[in-house]
């Protein structure tokens, strides 16, 4: 199955004429694959140009600008992370990255304050790229109505209200996003640019430059997601699963690191639901509630319907130095 490809929707059909066939396509590759790629999505070419070159210029800068945003200064899980310091189901991945989330003020730890309250917080800037922020602000701003557009169609093919969504994503959804740089790796060494994992929000919307290395699982081996140029390659999120009671399906997915004196760079960009929401369990009309059997069971991963404490779980998981220093308080809850 590794010469499968995944599905090709077009966006720009929710407004036309086969509306109804372009909903019934959007459910089936959800629901039956997982991952698709997306086109007409009418995010400015230019602006996408402007994101990669602002991405690569990051990555060139001298060690010492990007050590001065390193995500170790952040208690909210921002900034730059080195290779090998993010974990994926406790092995590390081989990724340089840059992580930026929503733009907002850190919330008041008062006493009592839920743990995830701590989430919230401004982003680290790099002085010595001032391009930066404005690009990566706009890709976000641009990727949040493609998400929530797509959030919306999503309500529709499950035949639910269109605003379905709207109460755990309005104002402040949970926006994220990583700028990654995948070093070339000897094929003697571990060839984990990201390890097998699930996507813990809503949607994710990735960009990837010419060379491959996404895989997706599917039922006889791994897909190869082959860079298509203009499109994204999109995928559901465990809430998604959640909510719709495991009728939709969030996809294991990993990174292939590529080969020795080649690098990859992505782009991906995470619409969660709001921290402080609960993901609701959507009615699902009798022909579809059938087939939805309950969202997957991992012991290694459970599932909370609480927004912020599904987002926390994962966090001080993935980023041990930063759980250790901030966060030491929280630890054995989340690993017991």
């Amino acid at each position: 199955m590794t010469k499968a490809s995944l599905p090709v929707l077009d966006l720009s059909r929710i407004d036309g004429p086969d509306r109804a066939q372009f909903l019934v396509e959007l459910r089936d590759a959800a629901r039956n694959v997982g991952f698709f790629y997306l086109v007409g999505h009418g995010v400015p070419a230019e602006l996408e140009a402007e994101v990669r070159r602002e991405a690569n210029a990051f990555f060139a800068l001298p060690e010492k600008d990007k050590l001065a945003v390193e995500m170790i200064n952040s208690p909210h899980f921002r900034g730059y992370n080195r290779a090998g310091r993010e974990l994926t189901r406790g092995a590390p991945d081989w990724r340089e990255q840059f992580d930026v989330h929503a733009e907002r003020e850190a919330l008041p730890q008062t006493p009592g304050a839920a743990p995830w309250t701590r989430l919230q917080g401004p982003n680290q800037w790099p002085e010595a790229q001032p391009a930066l922020r404005p690009a990566l602000l706009a890709w976000q701003a641009q990727l949040t109505a493609v998400a929530i557009r797509l959030l919306s169609a999503f309500a529709e093919a499950l035949e639910q209200p269109k605003d379905t969504f709207d109460e755990i994503t309005r104002d402040k959804p949970n926006q994220s996003m990583k700028i990654i740089r995948y070093p070339g790796r000897k094929t003697v060494e571990s060839d984990q640019g990201v390890g097998a994992h699930k996507d813990s929000g809503l949607l994710t919307l990735l960009i990837q430059d010419a060379i491959g290395g996404l895989q997706v699982q599917g039922e006889n081996g791994w897909i190869d997601a082959t860079p298509i140029p203009g499109a994204f390659v999109v995928n559901i999120g465990e809430l998604l699963e959640l909510a719709s009671n495991g009728y939709l399906k969030a996809t294991i997915h990993r990174v292939v690191s590529p080969p020795e004196g080649r690098d990859r760079l992505s782009i991906a960009f995470f619409l969660g639901a709001r921290l402080d929401a609960e993901v609701p369990l959507l009615a699902l009309p009798p022909h579809l509630a059938a087939e939805a059997t309950g969202p997957t069971a991992d012991p290694q991963n459970p599932l909370f319907r609480n927004v912020g404490e599904n987002y926390l779980k994962g966090r001080l998981r993935s980023h041990t130095d930063v759980a250790e220093r901030y966060h030491s308080d929280l630890l054995a809850p989340a690993r017991a």
